[in-house]
């Protein structure tokens, strides 16, 4: 069997090489606890970390270093920003507002908050999968506490109206939280444009290394204050209690530096490639649909259904392929996607779907061999 050709990047990507280089010094030479400061090689860790968190505010355009708090990933950074935001601004009311198509780690948040009494509105979107912003409008109300509304769709790849909603949410007093996990290394992103007060992101979805992530907190007039979600050793401020994570926060920033540098490069490139694998594969069968709003994606991703065939029969004749149905938080479950079905896909098609997400290491030689094998796959399975 030839080597698997990797098309699952909104999963994760290869970490890479220069990432790897710039985590290889915390790991064994300067190992020492950013908390153990009354000595040298304590103290010499702690700027290391600090460091990191400089750049990392500077590749995401926030105006502060002192807005970034480390995590374990956009999952536990998902959750921060949304019960600590909560919990903090109860005297504002009891309102919060998302949309339907989120990740499980903002939904199922939301749920908890909802079981304790909270009130949560959540937004359907249009046949592209993108919320109607007059409808958030009529959603708001004085007592709503926070909006949350990803940047990009992990199935689909479709941005959602961010900045628009960010506005119409400060208009009634109301923060804006933002996942913004599937940005960084596929759009150029700044943080100070977007407009969101808190948003959330994680290293290996942009080639950097798994387990570690940050959230966003903006530092601005009036100041976000924030109640704790983990008590303990009072780390990043006391928001984030624990041990920091040194080498993964390296990670973290050098994947973000790299991205900064070659995002421009990346997007177009894979966009050229995106494009020729849905058009060789709509060109060469029919009762194939594309999801989702064609001119607001990400460069990488497209999602595909095919008519007359059992995704997950398709999916596993296709071992040399690393696609998916959907979030890889939620690939065990036989439904069909919920995403695809708050966008108005029948039942049968988005249970017939296909995410690919390309890396920036994708090839044409790879775009040419995984959609004659689709192509293959379908025919049989349709036979």
């Amino acid at each position: 069997m030839p080597d698997v050709i990797y098309l699952d990047a909104n999963a994760s990507t290869p970490c890479d090489s220069q990432v790897v280089h710039a985590m290889l010094p915390f790991f064994a030479e300067r190992f020492a606890n950013p908390s153990s400061r009354s000595h040298t090689p304590g103290r010499e860790a702690f700027s290391a970390l600090e460091e990191a968190r400089r750049t990392v505010a500077r590749c995401l355009g926030a105006a502060s270093a002192t807005e970034i708090v480390f995590t374990s990933g956009a999952t536990e950074a998902n959750n921060l920003a949304i019960r600590a935001a909560a919990a903090a601004r109860t005297d504002h009311g009891r309102h919060l507002v998302s949309q339907k198509t989120e990740h499980p780690s903002v939904l199922q948040p939301l749920a908890a908050l909802r079981r304790e009494g909270w009130e949560v509105t959540l937004l359907g979107v249009d046949e592209g999968g993108r919320i109607r912003t007059g409808e958030l409008e009529q959603a708001l109300r004085p007592d709503t506490v926070l909006v949350s509304l990803m940047l990009a769709n992990n199935e689909t790849g479709v941005l959602q109206p961010v900045a628009e909603a960010a506005a119409l949410a400060h208009a009634r007093g109301a923060l804006l939280h933002c996942d913004a996990a599937q940005g960084p290394g596929k759009l150029l992103l700044d943080l100070g444009e977007l407009g969101a007060d808190l948003a959330s992101f994680s290293a290996h979805k942009a080639y950097g290394p798994k387990g570690v992530g940050a959230v966003y907190l903006r530092r601005g007039r009036p100041p976000l204050r924030l109640e704790p979600m983990l008590a303990g050793g009072g780390q990043e401020r006391g928001l984030r209690s624990g041990t920091p994570n040194l080498p993964g926060a390296a990670g973290l920033a050098a994947a973000l530096e790299l991205a900064a540098e070659r995002t421009d490069e990346d997007a177009s490139r894979t966009a050229i490639l995106r494009d020729r694998l849905e058009q060789e594969i709509m060109n060469g069968l029919d009762g194939v649909r594309r999801n989702g709003d064609l001119r607001h994606r990400l460069p990488n991703t497209t999602n595909l259904s095919f008519a007359g065939v059992d995704g997950s029969a398709l999916l596993a004749s296709l071992p040399d392929l690393a696609v998916s149905t959907g979030s890889a938080c939620s690939s065990a479950a036989p439904e069909p996607s919920p995403v695809l079905r708050a966008m108005g896909v029948p039942p049968g098609l988005a249970a017939a779907s296909l995410r690919f997400s390309l890396t920036r290491h994708t090839t044409e030689e790879e775009i040419g061999r995984a959609a004659q094998r689709v192509m293959e796959e379908v025919r049989r399975l349709r036979g």
